[in-house]
């Protein structure tokens, strides 16, 4: 969520929108029953959320140079040089399979990414994340298969009626249908993040996906935006992107899965629509009324308590 960059989640909880990759367990953490949260840990994990939503409404700010699509192809272009360039992945002594996985996690990146950036184009960046959080949140409430789950489902349910009730109801559809498709790209994306954590070590499966959904993104978005992407301003704005949307928030995340079992990290991540309500307003002065934002609220709770049962 990829809001949306760039979610994914660990093997272990297939209900946790954790955009670092891997299995999502760091070492000495052991889940619902490891360690408490170091101090800082918490703050490693809002610093994550809030620069990857700040990310996404600075690119918001781009697409009169270059479009929603032209933006996606710069953020993870950018994104895959910055990856790459850090973690080095190995290239050999893969099989077939582990190289499917890491496709599949490639075209789940790129897919999702220029699905969500299209919705932002359209509808608010708090209501485009809330929107797209209910695809893991089905996951997560259909990996339970526990009573209480239905609690959680109905609560959605209610936040999206709220959604639905007010200013919100009269916002672009298309932006809503790419915010529900970006979820559901999101579901393939926690799945295939899944496979390629548990084939290939550390985070390298994620930086290869990386230069595979750059791959997927950058042929549409040469064609939507033509010779704009080579203006320097935006090339130092899509740098930025970059940056405040995947090399900081992955590399805090990875500093907060050593301090924090990973059940923590998840419920955390679920606040990702209260960071991105909070950068539409500070940076696209962007405005959700009082229903809309005890709405985002339910679906946060929904999510959260999801991700608890889940396990």
């Amino acid at each position: 969520m990829t809001a949306a960059d760039r979610f994914a989640a660990p093997a272990a909880d297939l209900a946790a929108p954790s955009p670092g990759g891997g299995t999502g367990e760091a070492p000495g953490t052991s889940g619902v029953g490891g360690p408490r949260a170091r101090p800082g840990a918490v703050g490693l994990v809002l610093g994550s959320a809030f620069s990857l939503q700040f990310g996404s409404a600075v690119a918001a700010l781009l697409f009169p140079r270059a479009g929603a699509l032209g933006v996606v192809a710069l953020r993870l272009i950018f994104s895959a040089v910055l990856l790459l360039a850090l973690f080095r992945p190995r290239l050999r002594g893969y099989t077939r399979a582990d190289w499917l996985a890491v496709a599949g996690l490639g075209v789940a990146l790129g897919t999702m990414n220029s699905l969500f950036y299209q919705a932002i184009d359209r509808i608010p960046l708090g209501a485009a994340v809330t929107l797209e959080l209910l695809g893991p949140l089905t996951l997560s409430v259909i990996a339970s298969r526990r009573v209480i789950s239905l609690v959680w489902a109905v609560l959605a349910g209610v936040g999206v009626y709220l959604l639905a009730a007010g200013d919100f109801g009269r916002l672009n559809v298309a932006g809503v249908a790419f915010a529900l498709a970006a979820g559901a790209m999101w579901v393939a994306y926690i799945l295939f993040n899944a496979r390629a954590g548990a084939r290939f070590p550390k985070v390298d499966g994620l930086a290869l996906a990386m230069g595979i959904g750059a791959l997927v993104s950058a042929p549409l978005g040469v064609v939507s935006a033509g010779t704009a992407l080579l203006d320097p301003v935006t090339l130092g704005l899509g740098a930025a992107v970059a940056v405040l949307s995947s090399g900081l928030p992955y590399t805090l995340e990875m500093l907060a899965l050593r301090r924090m079992p990973a059940a923590t990290f998840a419920v955390l991540m679920s606040l990702m629509p209260v960071a991105a309500t909070t950068a539409g307003f500070v940076v696209l002065h962007q405005n959700l009324g009082p229903a809309q934002l005890v709405a985002i609220a339910l679906v946060v709770a929904a999510s959260m308590g999801a991700v608890r049962s889940s396990r």
